[in-house]
């Protein structure tokens, strides 16, 4: 017969986190939950999530804990870069878009940080990849770095430029696509020196 410790740490494997409803129904109570935490067998990085010890701490961790949570999230930003490996910024805060009329979603951990958009720059761009075994939406890399210039004064100028240079190093994105996206981000005038240097 397996330990509750061996069905919870299987479970976690399978999905890399899991929520203490989907432990208990695995077969493990949440008493001894609390015990495997305290032992250091588990780690309890928000309320109801549990995670492998020396695990949670990176990006991708951190934005699979927010994707369980929150399943509609979009990933942006400086959250999107690092997936992207457009940027060797690690962030501290999970950066994520909703909707200008949506209700600010409450995190404990991992932070995050809210960015509003609407209309298309909220939808366009928007790309569902598979991060371990979970499905995340996240801007695609053309639609990240026209928001950074967009969003300049939260990421910073140089942040904006070195995603642009590392786009277009990479061929994560080509010139039309940033184009684009810089139309719908209705930054055309901001983004157009850069571009024509860089290209």
């Amino acid at each position: 017969m397996s330990t509750p410790s061996a069905i919870a740490k299987a479970l976690i494997r399978r999905q890399g986190t899991a929520r203490s409803r989907e432990l208990v129904a695995a077969g493990v109570a949440r008493a001894q939950l609390s015990r495997l935490v305290a032992a250091g067998e588990l780690a309890r990085p928000a309320r109801g999530v549990y995670a492998l010890p020396g695990q949670v701490g990176n990006t991708e961790d951190s934005v699979l804990l927010v994707a369980r949570r929150l399943p509609e999230a979009t990933f942006c930003l400086l959250t999107a870069l690092r997936l992207h490996g457009l940027s060797t910024q690690a962030p501290f805060e999970v950066w994520i878009a909703i909707n200008n009329k949506s209700r600010m979603p409450q995190s404990n951990w991992p932070p995050l940080r809210v960015v509003r958009f609407s209309g298309a720059a909220l939808t366009a761009g928007v790309e569902t990849r598979k991060l371990g075994k979970q499905r995340v939406r996240v801007t695609n890399p053309a639609k990240t770095v026209a928001d950074c210039f967009k969003f300049r004064n939260l990421v910073g100028l140089d942040v904006a430029i070195e995603a642009l240079r590392e786009a277009l190093r990479a061929r994560a994105a080509s010139v039309d696509d940033l184009w684009n996206y810089a139309q719908i981000c209705r930054v055309t005038k901001l983004m157009r020196p850069y571009l024509e240097a860089l290209a």
